[in-house]
């Protein structure tokens, strides 16, 4: 056995790895079988428009691809997790950089069109926001959303809208985005980018969530105080404590205060989810060209909701009282 053979062998082993890859063996088998086909569907679409017609030769003719698909799968999770520079990943393939580069450029929009898993629903994917609260209405699900900003290069002096980008809280060039999950903090979707300047409050309406609350009266969702605005248009839907005036009584205050802490504490397991989210290296600090972040936090969140739909439905205890006997003779 070649030393080049052992070499692949290893970093196919190291990249497959969970640690480095984030995602299980399991998993890469499951995405192996279900890309496959679309990543060869979009590779003879690009050759064909090369070549301005059908291939004239015989098919498996000409030069070989130096990483296969399975090699282009691995090291796409693998770069998306700990955003290692794409030299690096290439030493352990022993390809050139651009290879890799490649690679991603290819693998990762088809992890971002993949969609988002859905608890207890085995093929059902949610990809807009249209069918997430279509999800929610028809299975009485009370959503819970939160906004989060991610830090972004600055782009250049004097670049028109460059300001759009400085995060009022954070004084940092930003996007923000806007994150979805259950009850369970299992994730449903996140996306939606926007300027880091825009405000939690605007990021929903021009995003069209406010949108989707009118046309859906039986949706829910419990928010923070950073979408008031959204619980006053849609009290029956969206429920946010509203503060008291500094006038009001004691018990008012007391009031507002223990309804804070109960809806925190309903809220919290989308929190976890964003945190979940931040796990990987991009969604923490994203080092490369914004246009393209929008694509890598969807191939990320598809990853992630994955795993999160595995986990088991709570259901809620019953405290319904139930005549064991009759006690009428």
């Amino acid at each position: 056995m070649g030393w080049g053979v052992v070499t692949l062998t290893w970093a196919r082993a190291v990249c497959s790895h969970p640690a480095l890859s984030g995602v299980s063996r399991a998993h890469f088998g499951e995405l192996l079988a279900e890309l496959a086909s679309a990543w060869e569907a979009a590779r003879q679409s690009t050759l064909r428009e090369a070549r301005g017609g059908e291939r004239r030769r015989a098919e498996g003719a000409g030069r070989k691809p130096r990483l296969v698909f399975l090699d282009r799968l691995l090291v796409t999770p693998v770069h998306l997790r700990h955003q290692l520079p794409h030299v690096l990943v290439a030493e352990l393939f022993e390809v050139d950089r651009s290879t890799v580069s490649v690679a991603i450029r290819q693998v990762r929009p088809l992890l971002a069109a993949r969609g988002f898993a859905v608890p207890d629903r085995p093929g059902l994917r949610l990809r807009m926001l249209e069918d997430l609260v279509t999800y929610a209405e028809a299975e009485d699900v009370e959503l819970r959303l939160e906004g989060a900003e991610t830090q972004v290069r600055r782009p250049q002096a004097d670049r028109p809208g460059r300001r759009a980008f400085v995060s009022g809280k954070r004084k940092r060039n930003t996007v923000k985005t806007t994150t979805f999950s259950d009850g369970q903090g299992r994730l449903l979707l996140s996306g939606l980018v926007c300027p880091g300047r825009m405000h939690d409050q605007t990021a929903v309406r021009t995003e069209g969530i406010a949108e989707q609350f009118r046309i859906r009266p039986g949706v829910k969702a419990k928010v923070d105080s950073a979408y008031l605005g959204l619980a006053k248009e849609f009290p029956g839907q969206v429920s946010a404590p509203k503060k008291p005036k500094n006038e009001a009584c004691d018990g008012d205050k007391h009031v507002w205060r223990e309804t804070r802490r109960r809806q925190s504490s309903a809220r919290i397991c989308v929190e976890h989810t964003n945190a979940e989210l931040r796990q990987w290296a991009p969604l923490r600090r994203f080092t490369g060209r914004r246009d393209t972040y929008a694509e890598t936090h969807l191939a990320i969140a598809s990853l992630v909701s994955e795993r999160s739909a595995q986990w088991a439905t709570r259901r809620r205890t019953s405290t319904e009282l139930v005549l064991v006997r009759d006690t009428v003779r």
